[in-house]
């Protein structure tokens, strides 16, 4: 089904971490979530709306250590007015015909403003899925039916060649519907292991520690930091595993941030890790390795020697299309997946996923679900509904740990999204928080007609996006 863009517009709001989360080279105590409203009209003259949200993260878009963080997230604002201006010229086109069309020219334009491809996908991606949450909403459609109807026009061929005999259509065909999903719980650099850790206890009633987070959540998927100094990781690994030992099981993965210079110093970790006996259980337990080399050298050298023991998988490096194609010369076995950059993108790399292990008869490259801080409301239920709908079995997860429920949001808000998806949410006398039992978090009620939300958040409590100072200006 063919539309135009009627309308756009973009608006944001403050909101303020519980406690502070260090991840690469950033520590975070507060942030602004931008969100994006798109007026469609299809061919026969019906119109809708449709939302999609986003955290202006600042230095993991883009690493420059010369850009603060307000410059990070003028890049940002400044992609998304880009690709705003882009849609609102383009003629009728399908979902995917939007993106599709739109990508090479929007890719340029940031390019010539000094706009990273990672960076350039963050306002393309807020387009996207806003447009076509707009569409499900005129078809009546959850994502997961919207995908098994092909109601975006999916041809990942138009941009991914090497697709161009993979059956796209009978791949969204078999588009599972939202159940029930793994929560991978987060542990920053800075988060507390032990209540000895407690500096400036909290106090919310939320958990705070990594034993507290342990008893209460029970979850069976971790996600551990690590900051590129082997001899600090490995003596805070193994602090970890002190607490993660004592679960009768558990899965791990690793998430270098680019900490690490080159594929050699990421090998050594690995090597010190297995050489220590208290990480005995936690090596064994660890599922895959995320870009753990800058991303200016992880497309230059192979992979081969760490990902022979541990899958390894790229995240920042994920900037152009065809990254993963690269990754996958260099020896990387899959491909991390985040609303935040694209979801047309995540589908054409699942494509590329099942084209392969076709091919190899066998299952080899994967998706993996990153979070990047993905707050209550519609931004962690977008990610949600496209995470199930790539039938992935866990996400990383950890919006909930650092950020108080709906902080930031009005209550009237926070009650509305707290009825429609009561299963996926947990009352509390401090508000709605993500409800996540026994490790796994409720997604059932993410199949209402939308992308993944059976009601958009109030735009009247927001303010106008601010308009991007970029490019920085010289002394």
């Amino acid at each position: 089904m063919k539309f135009r863009f009627a309308e756009l517009h973009a608006f944001e709001w403050d909101f303020t971490l519980r406690m502070p989360f260090r991840f690469g080279v950033i520590t975070v105590r507060d942030g602004i979530q931008c969100v994006v409203r798109a007026r469609i009209r299809t061919e026969d003259g019906r119109e809708g709306d449709g939302m999609a949200a986003e955290t202006l993260a600042a230095k993991w878009f883009d690493k420059n250590p010369g850009l603060d963080d307000a410059n990070n997230q003028h890049q940002l604002r400044r992609t998304v007015e880009i690709a705003m201006a882009q849609a609102l010229a383009a003629p009728a086109h399908t979902a995917f015909g939007h993106f599709a069309a739109a990508y090479p020219a929007h890719a340029a334009a940031c390019g010539a403003e000094g706009l990273n491809p990672l960076v350039a996908s963050f306002g393309r991606a807020l387009v996207d899925r806003a447009a076509f949450d707009a569409l499900l909403r005129l078809e009546g459609l959850a994502f997961h039916e919207g995908l098994r109807a092909d109601l975006g026009g999916f041809e990942p061929a138009r941009l991914a060649p090497e697709l161009a005999d993979f059956d796209a259509r009978a791949m969204l065909a078999a588009t599972p519907a939202p159940s029930r999903i793994n929560a991978r719980h987060t542990v920053g650099l800075l988060d507390p292991i032990t209540k000895a850790d407690l500096v400036e206890p909290v106090d919310d009633g939320l958990p705070e520690t990594l034993e507290q987070v342990a008893g209460v959540y029970r979850h069976a998927w971790w996600k551990l930091k690590v900051g590129g100094d082997i001899h600090a990781d490995v003596d805070r690994l193994c602090r970890v595993a002190s607490v993660l030992d004592r679960l009768d099981k558990y899965h791990v993965t690793l998430d270098g941030n680019e900490q690490y210079e080159d594929a050699a110093g990421a090998l050594a970790l690995w090597r010190a890790m297995q050489a220590e006996p208290r990480l005995n259980r936690l090596c064994a337990s660890v599922a895959l390795i995320e870009q753990p080399v800058k991303r200016a050298r992880a497309l230059e050298t192979g992979m081969d020697a760490l990902a022979a023991e541990r899958p390894v998988i790229i995240d920042e490096s994920d900037g152009p299309l065809d990254a993963f194609l690269v990754a996958r010369g260099l020896g990387y076995i899959g491909v991390s997946t985040k609303a935040c950059k694209g979801f047309w993108r995540s589908l054409i790399n699942l494509a590329r996923c099942r084209a392969w292990n076709a091919a190899l008869g066998q299952t080899r490259y994967f998706l993996s679900a990153e979070d990047l801080t993905t707050l209550a409301g519609l931004c962690v239920q977008q990610d949600l509904a496209l995470v199930s709908a790539l039938g992935l079995p866990h996400v990383e997860r950890n919006g909930h740990h650092f950020i108080a429920g709906f902080a930031g949001q009005p209550r009237e808000d926070a009650a509305r999204f707290l009825e429609a998806h009561a299963g996926l949410y947990l009352g509390t006398p401090r508000g709605p928080r993500l409800s996540i039992r026994d490790g796994e978090i409720d997604i059932a009620s993410l199949a209402a007609p939308g992308f993944g939300s059976a009601v958009l958040p109030d735009v009247a409590a927001m303010r106008p996006m601010a308009k991007a100072a970029w490019p920085v200006s010289s002394p």
